[in-house]
C-alpha cells in the first residue's frame, strides 16, 4: 500500500548517496544487476547529468524524508537507430519492497519517457529467484515478454538468464 507520505520526484544530486547505497545492496548481494562492482558516487553524478541532459527521467521515491527507491530510463543501446527506445531501471531499498513503490515509480517513468519522445521501453530482468515481482510489476504496466537470453550473465558462481519485456510508449 502506497503511503500518503510518499513523493515521487526528479532525482537531484543530494539523492545520489542514497541511490548509490540502494544499488550497492543489489550489486553485492543479488543477481538483479549484472554489475559486479558498485558504481561510485561520481559515476552516479555522471549518470544523472547524462540522462537528464538527454531529457530522460531519473526519479526517486521519497518516503518520510528517506530515498526509498529510484528509477530511470536510459538508452537501450548506443547505436543511433535505437535512440527512440529506452531501458527502464528500478530498484527499491530492501526494507521498502512490497509496498507499491515500484508501481509508484514505474507509472511516472513511463509517462515521462513518452513525453521525452521515446517510443518503446524495454525491461531486462534477471531470471532468478525473487525476480517474479519485477516481471509482475512490468506486466501490470503493459509490458509483454519479448524474449529470453539463456545463460548470458555469470555472477555469484552461477549462470543467469534474462527475460526481455517491452511496451510501446507511443503509437
Amino acid at each position: 500500500m502506497i503511503s500518503p507520505e510518499l513523493t515521487v520526484r526528479p532525482a537531484v544530486p543530494g539523492d545520489l548517496p542514497a541511490v548509490a547505497g540502494i544499488n550497492t545492496h543489489y550489486v553485492t548481494h543479488t543477481v538483479a544487476t549484472f554489475d559486479e562492482t558498485p558504481p561510485t558516487l561520481a559515476d552516479w553524478e555522471r549518470r544523472l547529468a547524462d540522462l537528464t541532459g538527454q531529457g530522460l527521467p531519473f526519479l526517486v521515491a521519497e518516503l518520510r524524508g528517506e530515498v526509498a527507491g529510484y528509477a530511470y530510463a536510459g538508452p537501450w543501446r548506443p547505436k543511433p537507430a535505437y535512440r527512440h527506445t529506452v531501458e527502464d531501471t528500478i530498484y527499491l531499498a530492501p526494507h521498502h519492497t512490497g509496498r507499491g513503490l515500484g508501481s509508484a515509480l514505474l507509472a511516472p517513468l513511463v509517462e515521462r519517457a513518452a513525453a521525452a519522445g521515446r517510443r518503446q521501453m524495454v525491461a531486462v530482468i534477471a531470471d532468478a529467484p525473487g525476480s517474479d515481482a519485477s516481471a509482475a510489476l512490468h506486466r501490470r504496466f503493459g509490458f509483454t515478454e519479448a524474449g529470453r537470453l539463456a545463460r548470458v550473465g555469470h555472477k555469484h558462481g552461477r549462470w543467469i538468464d534474462t527475460v526481455l519485456m517491452q511496451r510501446a510508449l507511443a503509437p
